[in-house]
């Protein structure tokens, strides 16, 4: 089937970059990684990947911590940042920005 639509998006310079460094390694294009997924939609009828949530790992997941166990946790932050030991979220945001 001759391809006769084009199909504009919007994407994180970063992620594009990356993943146009693998799909050369695996020697396709981007135009034709992006058909191959849209081919898998319509012939499955759903999104070719199980999608979902990233489970916390059980020392940060909330709902399995007591109340005490939490405030523990928040009491050890405090104390670091009092010490200052913490960075700005906004350099940790652009730091990992840039490497992933």
């Amino acid at each position: 089937m001759e391809k006769t639509m084009t199909l504009n998006l919007r994407v994180n310079p970063a992620v594009k970059k990356s993943a146009e460094e693998i799909l050369s390694r695996l020697g396709l294009s981007m135009s034709t990684a992006i058909d191959i997924y849209l081919r898998q939609i319509s012939l499955t009828g759903s999104i070719p990947f199980p999608i979902s949530l990233p489970m916390a790992p059980p020392e940060l997941n909330m709902d399995l911590m007591s109340k005490e166990e939490i405030i523990e946790k928040l009491n050890r932050g405090y104390e670091d940042i009092e010490k200052g030991n913490y960075r700005e979220a906004k350099e940790v945001f652009a730091e990992f920005m840039e490497n992933h």
